[in-house]
């Protein structure tokens, strides 16, 4: 296996210019360009095509996370104006129950033109629902890379999320260079999200559209949904010279035991549509492999490290099949009466792993020296230059709104 951890990040750095990253998307979302590499051959249609070239029978997962407005803005009395970022809840750290916490509830967040905040709490009076009250955000201590800032209302009628709907900003991609528009906030979710959490979108659903749905459908390609809640991290770049000295951000995920068994029913494989599904199945192998060295760890316990992938693989002796890991994860499932695993993953795929579900891949370009361009390098054998290279030479739209590729491991 390659030595992963010594990874130059500079050997996965190439030049995108500004007009190739796409500031907007398609005015119709799946007539976006579609690279097709199989065979280590490249070529090119539409993406309203893409279910012809998948085989029918075939189990096709999606992450059905939705963005939430998570930027909130307040003016201080100084005429300062601080922006507080929402990443994940902190009290109740569950999100659903986050959302609908009434009164007050505690987020980390990041927090810009902290300097200006020494200390006191923000104000400001919104309207939700014919109702006018007070919000304040008062920052409690530091979590983790960001800031616990406790939040309250003065109307228990109203819930969280209503508050975020209201006064909440859609966070769109840094990298856009612009600021968020009235179009975004339907432009900027995929068309099948139902659970609210993400701070970014899972880009590669954004050119799916009914009508490729249900061209999937009549292929009798199978579809599934998993959950994971995209944070801000995923636009962190690499900064260290090696990706040892990179630190991947947790993220949150929920799979449902009917998933779990249509996976090994699909043989333990399936076409991922996005980095973030690739993330959450491919950390469905590792999760049974914590559960073949601790058959009763807690969901906690259950949490995928960075660097697991490759420690395993170093071990001596033979490896759990996927067929394997995922029984074990049933096995947990039933025996404690869960209907979902919800758990959190570190992992981070890069040239040196060995996929284990995924075996096609539906997914967009990614920045230069991103954690993203690693987990495609691994896929496609450390050929991704030559994808990059065709796609620059035959006007792609890069990054979250740009144009789409199919990969096959």
């Amino acid at each position: 296996m390659e030595d992963t951890r010594h990874i130059h990040i500079s050997d996965f750095d190439y030049n995108l210019p500004e007009e190739r990253i796409a500031k907007y998307p398609k005015a119709e979302r799946d007539t976006s360009k579609l690279l097709l590499y199989r065979n280590g051959a490249i070529a090119e249609d539409v993406f309203s095509h893409l279910p012809q070239y998948l085989a029918p029978g075939s189990l096709m997962v999606f992450n059905n996370t939705r963005v939430i407005q998570a930027r909130l803005h307040f003016h201080k009395a100084t005429g300062a104006l601080i922006e507080v970022f929402c990443l994940e809840p902190h009290t109740p750290a569950d999100y659903a129950l986050s959302f609908a916490a009434r009164g007050t509830c505690t987020w980390t967040c990041l927090v810009g033109n902290l300097k200006k905040w020494k200390e006191g709490a923000l104000v400001r009076t919104i309207e939700t629902g014919g109702r006018r009250l007070t919000l304040t955000a008062e920052c409690i201590g530091v979590s983790g890379t960001g800031y616990e800032v406790r939040f309250a209302w003065d109307d228990a009628q109203v819930s969280f999320a209503e508050v975020l709907e209201a006064v909440g900003e859609l966070p769109i991609p840094p990298y856009l260079n612009r600021a968020t528009e009235e179009s975004d906030l339907r432009s900027y979710q995929t068309v099948y999200s139902k659970v609210d959490g993400s701070v970014a979108a899972p880009t590669a659903g954004l050119h799916f559209t009914p009508r490729v749905l249900a061209a999937l459908d009549e292929r009798g390609i199978e579809r599934d949904e998993i959950t994971l809640h995209v944070g801000a991290g995923t636009f962190r770049p690499v900064k260290s010279e090696e990706i040892e000295g990179h630190t991947m951000h947790s993220e949150w995920i929920a799979v449902t035991r009917r998933t779990i068994g249509r996976l090994m029913a699909h043989g333990g494989r399936c076409i991922a549509v996005g980095t973030t599904s690739v993330r959450t199945l491919e950390s469905l192998y590792y999760v049974g492999v914590l559960l073949s060295r601790r058959p009763d760890a807690t969901e906690d316990e259950l949490h995928v490290p960075q660097w697991l992938p490759y420690d395993y693989a170093a071990q001596p002796g033979p490896k759990l099949t996927t067929m394997e890991a995922l029984g074990l994860v049933a096995d947990y499932l039933d025996r404690h009466a869960l209907p979902v695993l919800y758990t959190t993953t570190q992992i981070i795929i890069a040239p040196g792993y060995e996929y284990h579900v995924v075996q096609t891949m539906v997914t967009n370009f990614h920045q230069p020296k991103s954690t993203l361009l690693l987990l495609v390098s691994a896929f496609v054998g450390g050929r991704w230059r030559p994808i990059y290279d065709y796609a620059l030479a035959h006007d792609f739209r890069f990054l979250s709104y740009g144009d789409s590729s199919l990969l096959n491991y």
